[in-house]
């Protein structure tokens, strides 16, 4: 049975590490997969990297369904690597489950092919378009250390780190 596991935010160190390849795909793996899953659905997002729930290895699920009319359509990625970038631009308003409440027009190539291993051990691409495009990219940072804030202009990306430093220091002192 899959469990909801803790996120964490920002200025957590933990977001700003390389994670490392994973090495063997086997249940324990897919347990925590499904975990991860459970966690993206509940909070709610469309993907998250599994160094967002403090396990910096390089693995990463999302679902870009809208879950009104559609099914869930999950995608576990193991290893992802971006093979090549589209030329055509997308701006796409993006936010982060280790950001809370923060959203930033961010441009990115319309799409992406990827290359990674599914939750079964098998070697798969996939040309990711529109959408999916921004969310694989969005992840695939997350696993380089990277964040969308990156992005931004260093004013507001201080403004942001600051305001989550200051909130974690009051509830901090009121503990």
């Amino acid at each position: 049975m899959a469990k909801t596991l803790d996120i964490i935010t920002i200025p957590d160190p933990l977001l700003r590490q390389q994670s490392r390849p994973v090495e063997r795909v086997d249940d324990e793996l897919r347990a925590f997969l499904d975990d991860m899953l459970e966690t993206m659905y509940e909070a709610p997002g469309v993907g998250l990297a599994a160094v967002q729930v403090a396990n910096p290895i390089r693995a990463l699920v999302m679902d870009i369904a809208t879950g009104e009319d559609e099914p869930n359509n999950p995608i576990c990625m193991i290893n992802p690597e971006i093979l090549e970038l589209g030329d055509e631009p997308r701006l796409h308003e993006e936010g982060c489950l280790s950001i809370p409440e923060h959203y930033a027009e961010i441009e990115r190539p319309a799409s992406a092919r990827v290359s990674y291993i599914d939750r079964d051990g098998k070697r798969r691409e996939i040309l990711c378009e529109g959408m999916l495009s921004t969310v694989v990219q969005h992840e695939i940072d997350h696993l380089n250390g990277k964040l969308f804030i990156d992005f931004l202009s260093r004013l507001k990306r201080d403004i942001i780190v600051r305001k989550f430093v200051k909130a974690q220091k009051s509830s901090a002192s009121a503990l």
